[in-house]
Protein backbone atom coordinates (compact mmCIF):
# COMPACT_ATOMS: atom_id res chain seq x y z
CA UNK A 1 0.00 0.00 0.00
CA UNK A 2 1.20 3.47 -0.85
CA UNK A 3 1.56 5.94 1.94
CA UNK A 4 -0.07 9.33 1.65
CA UNK A 5 2.33 12.20 2.19
CA UNK A 6 0.96 15.30 3.84
CA UNK A 7 2.82 18.57 3.11
CA UNK A 8 2.91 21.45 5.46
CA UNK A 9 0.34 24.13 4.43
CA UNK A 10 3.11 26.68 3.92
CA UNK A 11 4.84 24.48 1.32
CA UNK A 12 2.57 25.67 -1.50
CA UNK A 13 3.26 29.27 -0.60
CA UNK A 14 7.00 28.67 -0.57
CA UNK A 15 6.82 26.92 -3.94
CA UNK A 16 4.86 29.78 -5.49
CA UNK A 17 7.27 32.36 -4.11
CA UNK A 18 10.20 30.35 -5.40
CA UNK A 19 8.71 30.17 -8.89
CA UNK A 20 7.89 33.88 -8.85
CA UNK A 21 11.41 34.64 -7.69
CA UNK A 22 12.97 32.62 -10.50
CA UNK A 23 10.72 34.15 -13.16
CA UNK A 24 11.11 37.66 -11.74
CA UNK A 25 14.86 37.27 -11.51
CA UNK A 26 15.07 36.09 -15.12
CA UNK A 27 12.95 39.02 -16.31
CA UNK A 28 14.95 41.47 -14.22
CA UNK A 29 18.24 40.11 -15.49
CA UNK A 30 17.01 40.37 -19.09
CA UNK A 31 15.87 43.97 -18.63
CA UNK A 32 19.11 44.88 -16.86
CA UNK A 33 21.18 43.29 -19.64
CA UNK A 34 19.24 45.23 -22.29
CA UNK A 35 19.72 48.50 -20.43
CA UNK A 36 23.44 47.88 -20.03
CA UNK A 37 23.80 46.89 -23.69
CA UNK A 38 22.20 50.17 -24.78
CA UNK A 39 23.96 52.34 -22.23
CA UNK A 40 26.41 55.09 -23.22
CA UNK A 41 29.14 53.13 -21.48
CA UNK A 42 28.72 50.11 -23.75
CA UNK A 43 28.53 52.46 -26.74
CA UNK A 44 31.88 53.88 -25.57
CA UNK A 45 30.55 57.42 -25.30
CA UNK A 46 33.08 59.88 -23.84
CA UNK A 47 35.87 57.37 -24.38
CA UNK A 48 38.88 58.59 -26.36
CA UNK A 49 40.74 55.79 -28.15
CA UNK A 50 44.51 55.80 -27.88
CA UNK A 51 45.97 57.19 -31.12
CA UNK A 52 49.44 56.88 -32.67
CA UNK A 53 49.76 60.66 -32.37
CA UNK A 54 47.93 62.66 -29.67
CA UNK A 55 46.34 65.12 -32.10
CA UNK A 56 44.53 67.93 -30.29
CA UNK A 57 41.49 69.38 -32.04
CA UNK A 58 41.29 71.90 -29.21
CA UNK A 59 44.71 73.28 -30.10
CA UNK A 60 44.33 73.17 -33.87
CA UNK A 61 40.72 74.44 -34.10
CA UNK A 62 40.33 76.93 -31.26
CA UNK A 63 44.02 77.62 -30.74
CA UNK A 64 45.17 77.98 -34.35
CA UNK A 65 41.85 78.66 -36.04
CA UNK A 66 41.93 75.79 -38.52
CA UNK A 67 38.58 74.89 -40.05
CA UNK A 68 37.37 71.31 -40.43
CA UNK A 69 37.82 71.32 -44.20
CA UNK A 70 41.51 72.16 -43.96
CA UNK A 71 42.22 68.59 -42.88
CA UNK A 72 38.99 66.77 -43.78
CA UNK A 73 39.15 67.93 -47.37
CA UNK A 74 36.51 65.56 -48.79
CA UNK A 75 33.91 66.03 -46.09
CA UNK A 76 31.47 67.86 -48.39
CA UNK A 77 31.76 65.46 -51.32
CA UNK A 78 32.48 62.03 -49.89
CA UNK A 79 30.35 59.48 -48.07
CA UNK A 80 33.11 59.34 -45.45
CA UNK A 81 34.77 62.24 -43.65
CA UNK A 82 38.04 60.32 -43.70
CA UNK A 83 41.26 61.01 -41.87
CA UNK A 84 43.71 63.53 -43.32
CA UNK A 85 46.54 62.31 -45.47
CA UNK A 86 49.95 62.54 -43.85
CA UNK A 87 50.95 65.10 -46.49
CA UNK A 88 48.50 67.56 -44.95
CA UNK A 89 50.14 67.19 -41.53
CA UNK A 90 53.61 67.53 -43.01
CA UNK A 91 52.55 70.68 -44.83
CA UNK A 92 52.84 72.44 -41.48
CA UNK A 93 54.98 70.13 -39.40
CA UNK A 94 57.90 69.91 -41.78
CA UNK A 95 58.66 73.34 -40.32
CA UNK A 96 56.73 73.47 -37.04
CA UNK A 97 57.80 71.08 -34.25
CA UNK A 98 59.55 68.96 -36.85
CA UNK A 99 62.01 67.63 -34.26
CA UNK A 100 59.36 66.72 -31.69
CA UNK A 101 59.41 63.01 -30.72
CA UNK A 102 55.62 63.15 -30.54
CA UNK A 103 55.46 63.86 -34.27
CA UNK A 104 57.98 61.19 -35.23
CA UNK A 105 55.23 58.75 -36.37
CA UNK A 106 53.87 61.42 -38.73
CA UNK A 107 57.22 62.11 -40.36
CA UNK A 108 58.06 58.40 -40.51
CA UNK A 109 54.73 57.77 -42.21
CA UNK A 110 55.45 60.48 -44.76
CA UNK A 111 58.96 59.24 -45.52
CA UNK A 112 57.80 55.64 -45.90
CA UNK A 113 54.75 56.68 -47.93
CA UNK A 114 52.55 54.63 -45.61
CA UNK A 115 49.37 55.75 -43.88
CA UNK A 116 49.19 56.13 -40.14
CA UNK A 117 46.98 53.52 -38.48
CA UNK A 118 44.48 55.68 -36.61
CA UNK A 119 41.94 54.08 -34.29
CA UNK A 120 38.36 54.82 -35.28
CA UNK A 121 36.26 56.88 -32.91
CA UNK A 122 33.00 56.33 -34.79
CA UNK A 123 32.41 52.98 -36.44
CA UNK A 124 28.97 52.14 -37.81
CA UNK A 125 27.91 48.53 -38.38
CA UNK A 126 28.11 47.20 -41.93
CA UNK A 127 24.31 46.97 -42.19
CA UNK A 128 23.94 50.74 -41.77
CA UNK A 129 24.20 53.08 -44.76
CA UNK A 130 25.48 56.53 -43.89
CA UNK A 131 26.59 59.28 -46.23
CA UNK A 132 28.56 62.08 -44.60
CA UNK A 133 28.29 64.56 -47.45
CA UNK A 134 24.50 64.51 -47.63
CA UNK A 135 24.24 65.55 -43.98
CA UNK A 136 26.71 68.39 -44.44
CA UNK A 137 24.92 69.62 -47.55
CA UNK A 138 21.55 69.46 -45.81
CA UNK A 139 22.73 71.81 -43.08
CA UNK A 140 23.63 69.40 -40.26
CA UNK A 141 26.51 70.90 -38.30
CA UNK A 142 29.57 68.97 -37.18
CA UNK A 143 28.69 69.61 -33.54
CA UNK A 144 25.29 67.93 -33.93
CA UNK A 145 26.94 64.51 -34.11
CA UNK A 146 30.54 65.01 -33.02
CA UNK A 147 30.01 67.54 -30.24
CA UNK A 148 32.35 70.43 -29.51
CA UNK A 149 35.50 68.82 -30.90
CA UNK A 150 37.14 72.23 -30.63
CA UNK A 151 37.17 71.63 -26.87
CA UNK A 152 38.62 68.12 -27.04
CA UNK A 153 42.37 67.64 -26.53
CA UNK A 154 41.81 64.08 -27.77
CA UNK A 155 38.67 63.32 -29.77
CA UNK A 156 36.16 61.16 -27.96
CA UNK A 157 32.87 59.67 -29.05
CA UNK A 158 30.02 62.05 -28.35
CA UNK A 159 26.95 60.06 -29.43
CA UNK A 160 25.78 56.47 -29.07
CA UNK A 161 24.82 56.20 -32.77
CA UNK A 162 21.92 54.00 -31.70
CA UNK A 163 19.03 53.85 -34.15
CA UNK A 164 16.69 55.82 -31.89
CA UNK A 165 19.28 58.60 -31.70
CA UNK A 166 19.41 58.83 -35.49
CA UNK A 167 15.63 58.64 -35.82
CA UNK A 168 15.14 61.41 -33.29
CA UNK A 169 17.02 63.77 -35.61
CA UNK A 170 15.28 62.49 -38.74
CA UNK A 171 11.88 62.98 -37.12
CA UNK A 172 12.75 66.43 -35.76
CA UNK A 173 14.91 67.60 -38.60
CA UNK A 174 14.53 71.30 -37.89
CA UNK A 175 16.15 70.95 -34.46
CA UNK A 176 19.63 70.48 -35.94
CA UNK A 177 19.50 72.34 -39.24
CA UNK A 178 21.41 75.53 -39.91
CA UNK A 179 22.65 77.39 -43.01
CA UNK A 180 25.19 75.39 -45.03
CA UNK A 181 27.67 78.21 -44.63
CA UNK A 182 27.62 77.68 -40.85
CA UNK A 183 27.89 73.90 -40.51
CA UNK A 184 31.62 74.06 -39.72
CA UNK A 185 31.31 76.97 -37.27
CA UNK A 186 31.95 75.66 -33.76
CA UNK A 187 30.78 78.92 -32.20
CA UNK A 188 27.69 79.64 -34.31
CA UNK A 189 25.25 81.95 -32.59
CA UNK A 190 21.67 81.32 -33.63
CA UNK A 191 19.68 84.38 -34.77
CA UNK A 192 16.57 85.58 -32.98
CA UNK A 193 14.32 84.23 -35.75
CA UNK A 194 15.84 80.75 -35.45
CA UNK A 195 12.55 78.87 -35.65
CA UNK A 196 11.47 80.67 -38.81
CA UNK A 197 14.95 80.21 -40.29
CA UNK A 198 14.89 76.47 -39.65
CA UNK A 199 11.46 76.06 -41.18
CA UNK A 200 12.65 77.90 -44.26
CA UNK A 201 15.80 75.78 -44.50
CA UNK A 202 13.78 72.56 -44.22
CA UNK A 203 11.94 73.63 -47.36
CA UNK A 204 14.98 75.04 -49.16
CA UNK A 205 17.12 71.96 -48.47
CA UNK A 206 14.27 69.51 -49.24
CA UNK A 207 14.35 67.62 -45.97
CA UNK A 208 10.66 67.59 -45.13
CA UNK A 209 9.98 64.39 -43.16
CA UNK A 210 6.61 63.55 -44.71
CA UNK A 211 7.39 64.56 -48.27
CA UNK A 212 10.76 62.83 -48.51
CA UNK A 213 10.11 60.02 -46.00
CA UNK A 214 13.51 60.29 -44.31
CA UNK A 215 12.36 57.99 -41.50
CA UNK A 216 11.83 55.04 -43.83
CA UNK A 217 13.87 51.93 -43.00
CA UNK A 218 15.42 51.86 -46.48
CA UNK A 219 17.06 55.25 -45.93
CA UNK A 220 19.65 53.70 -43.63
CA UNK A 221 19.27 49.96 -44.34
CA UNK A 222 19.76 49.21 -48.04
Amino acid sequence: MSRQVFLHPIANTIAKLLILGIVGGAVGLTVFSMLVARSPLMAQVDIAPVQPVPFSHEHHVDGLGLVCRYCHVYVEDSAFAGVPQTEICVGCHSQVWADSPTLAPVLDSYKANESLEWNRVYDLPDYVYFNHSIHINKGVACVSCHGQVNEMPIVRKQSTLHMDWCLDCHRNREDNIRPRSEVFDMHWEAPEDLEALRQRLVEDYHVDVEQFNITDCSICHR
